[in-house]
């Protein structure tokens, strides 16, 4: 029997450095039913040449896609989207790199599950611009205390009330992207929109294993967090707000109220005023606004240094 195709779409955008060793990662992958598809997001080094190279002298089929101009995230995985026909997808960046044996695992795993299991995610080992370990990622999350458990199954109250899922570790049914319609092209990023949507209707699944190198570079999206004016901190308001819609009972409310009430104060604390007082409205329709919120609100037209605050907490707690 033949196995099923995984379709790794890999997404580039000035990995000049990186991008070589994260295909050739994907290439040497020990199963052998791979659909690589790699989309270049209009890159402004070198990237585009490197990945024509690696194209030219490949003894695998390669489905390349150079971007015409820089679409962002989610709409240039969109893009490579529509030219996946494997089972199941894989979203890849290319300054990552996937162990030998990360697809092999990651099928035999899935085809263990039930049906309605719909995302299969792993371990990670998470590297610095060097290519050097420096944590793991729920070893770093038990550490802080962030987690006491990998939450399995039904995960919607989870993924609304805490971080616990690196993200570019993911397998994923394509029935869930064709139930999702991909990523949704109007946000800044997409894994909390995904994790939102597809585990209303979809169960995960988590397998211990460490099958990537998530690479975390100085200034990427997902090195740091919310700074004055940061559009992925509009994009939580709009997810939130679809999460809201989706809520069935009460125990989904309180998991989104939770939600939010972090995110109030993160925008008031990273000096997103404007998001703040989103928040604060949506706050109010999930059960009222607590009486501290209106303090915070009243000291955040205070002259302080809000930003390096919410850095300084952010480090001690959760660095």
């Amino acid at each position: 029997m033949e196995r099923p195709l995984v379709s790794v779409i890999c997404l580039c955008y000035n990995h000049e450095r990186f991008v070589e060793e994260a295909i050739e990662s994907v290439l040497l992958q020990t199963y052998p039913h791979l659909q690589v598809i790699v989309v270049d997001d209009f890159s402004s080094d070198r990237s585009a040449t490197v990945i024509s190279g690696i194209v030219s002298r490949s003894s695998r089929e390669i489905k390349y896609l150079p971007l015409q101009q820089n679409l962002g995230n989610c709409k240039a995985f969109n893009v490579g989207l529509k030219h996946a026909t494997g089972d199941f997808i894989i979203d890849f960046s290319t300054d990552d790199i996937m162990l030998p044996n990360r697809v092999d695992e990651q099928v035999n795993f899935f085809l263990q599950q039930n049906e309605k299991t719909g995302v299969v995610f792993t371990d990670a080992v998470y590297i610095d611009e060097r290519g050097i370990p420096f944590k793991n990622h729920f070893e770093h999350l038990f550490k802080k205390k962030l987690i006491d458990g990998v939450p399995t199954g039904d995960i919607f109250r989870n993924v609304l009330t805490t971080y616990f899922i690196s993200s570019p570790t993911m397998m994923i049914k394509r029935e869930v992207m064709e139930s999702l319609g991909g990523y949704d092209e109007n946000l800044a990023y997409e894994d909390f929109d995904f994790w939102v949507r597809s585990s209303r209707n979809f169960e995960y699944a988590f397998l211990n294993k460490r099958l990537t190198k998530v690479r975390k570079i100085s200034g990427s999206m997902s090195s740091g967090w919310y700074e004055p004016g940061d559009p992925q901190l509009h994009s939580t308001y709009l997810v939130c707000k679809k999460a809201e819609t989706l809520c069935r009972d009460e125990k989904d409310i309180a998991a989104l109220r939770k939600r939010v009430l972090y995110e109030f104060r993160q925008s008031i604390f990273s000096n997103n005023k404007d998001e703040g007082r989103l928040f604060a409205q949506l706050l109010s329709l999930l059960g009222g606004l607590p009486f501290w919120c209106y303090g915070i609100q009243l000291l955040s037209h205070l002259p302080l240094p809000w930003s390096g605050i919410r850095k300084r907490y952010q480090q001690l707690f959760f660095g």
